[in-house]
């Protein structure tokens, strides 16, 4: 596709880094330049936003030069944009709407410059990025650290060939390749700095083998209930240490043909065993994110789901694991305590320890825990502080 230009891209272009430096996003006089120096819109040159059709269907709408000011404004404005559906799962309805799943989008611009300063890259740096997408990111780390330093690898060659296209038309020419990301980028390490902009529910082995020690990792890991971005630093031992960073965002999961990590299918739900009072609502859980990261190392490989009843519509917050067990907290009452559970009572108890813990310390941020991945393949989080360790394989 043609990338249209248009009047107007400098000063909207200026208006995003200021508001990126603004809210704090943007630490540096280096990734101000860098993002000053990358127009978004070649690498957006259409994009998908959901609403509801008028038949009451939600649809992925797609949005494009042919409304301008729309494109413009939402271009270079700090939005998350929804760029590639999954071909498997997208049913078109209309000329410009379309069901499926997202497969690729244009990250939050603070997001990503927040990440970007977090890396801690300095001049002659080698960087693998996993997660090409539509090449921004890429194009980013090209204006602070030159073509030749850059490496990033998606797993869909046509996201791969259309970054390529975007990224010469902006005059640079990284090292790309299409391939599970999971695996690195053979023949091109080692790496000072690997940012991965996908989620993974542990750091792969690659990764650590291809980033030099004392090199630094970054990236968006996923522990079933919450997950979090981790900086890590690789040592000697092949080690991967360090913790969540102040940052907060979450990232698509990776796609590998491979299955990297493949999960176990899902049991049927227990039947209901009973309810009782509870210590922990609906509500302290949706509003504290370090508790839902606290959540996850209590009970790793359970998930968090929103429940709506097929009787009343009504709409609990649930627990559940993969053997069927479950347990749901109503969302329409702050002062509800009531816990209905199906299988063993013990899933809702684990996460009223996990908020009695939380409390008892003080209620620590997401920084105060730190992550492990080991030679081993064993990986863990544990509170810096005091060191209490919590194993992280289900």
């Amino acid at each position: 596709m043609s990338v249209p230009r248009f009047d107007g891209t400098p000063p909207r272009l200026r208006s995003l880094v200021e508001d990126l430096r603004r809210v704090g996003a943007i630490r540096s006089a280096a990734w101000a330049e860098a993002f000053a120096s990358v127009p978004r819109h070649i690498f957006v040159p259409e994009w998908y936003g959901q609403e509801a059709d008028n038949r009451g269907i939600t649809v992925w709408r797609r949005h494009d030069a042919g409304d301008r000011d729309a494109w413009q404004a939402a271009v270079y404005s700090d939005q998350t944009l929804v760029t590639a559906l999954d071909p498997d799962t997208a049913e078109r309805v209309d000329e410009r709407a379309w069901t499926g799943v997202p497969t690729s989008s244009s990250t939050l611009p603070s997001l990503m410059a927040q990440m970007l300063e977090d890396l801690g890259v300095e001049d002659g740096h080698r960087v693998l990025e996993v997660g090409t997408g539509t090449g921004y990111n890429a194009a980013l780390l090209c204006a602070r650290l030159g073509d030749r330093l850059v490496h990033s690898v998606d797993v869909s060659p046509a996201l791969v060939e259309a970054a390529r296209g975007r990224l010469a038309s902006a005059e640079y020419r990284p090292h790309l390749t299409a391939g599970d990301g999971q695996q690195g980028f053979p023949g091109h390490a080692p790496f000072d700095r690997t940012i991965a902009t996908c989620s993974v529910p542990r750091i792969p082995v690659a990764w650590i083998e291809q980033t030099r020690p004392g090199g630094t990792i970054l990236a968006d890991v996923s522990m079933g209930i919450e997950g979090g971005l981790v900086r890590l630093t690789v040592d000697e031992e092949r080690r991967a240490l360090g913790h969540f960073t102040t940052t907060t965002g979450r990232f698509m999961a990776a796609r590998s043909d491979a299955h990297a990590y493949p999960r176990p299918g899902r049991a049927p739900y227990a039947p209901q065993a009973g309810s009782r009072s509870a210590s922990v609502t609906a509500t302290d859980i949706r509003a504290h994110y370090p508790l839902r990261l606290l959540l996850a190392f209590h009970l790793p490989g359970a998930e968090l789901v929103y429940h709506v009843d097929d009787e009343t519509g009504a709409m609990s917050l649930q627990l559940q694991r993969r053997d069927g067990t479950w347990a749901r907290a109503p969302i329409d009452d702050e002062h509800t305590t009531t816990v209905t559970y199906g299988g063993s009572a013990d899933l809702w108890r684990r996460a009223e320890a996990a908020w009695q813990w939380w409390n008892d310390h003080g209620r620590p941020a997401q920084d105060r825990f730190g992550y492990a991945r080991e030679a081993d393949g064993h990986h863990y989080a544990w509170h810096l502080p005091d060191g209490h360790r919590w194993p992280l394989t289900p």
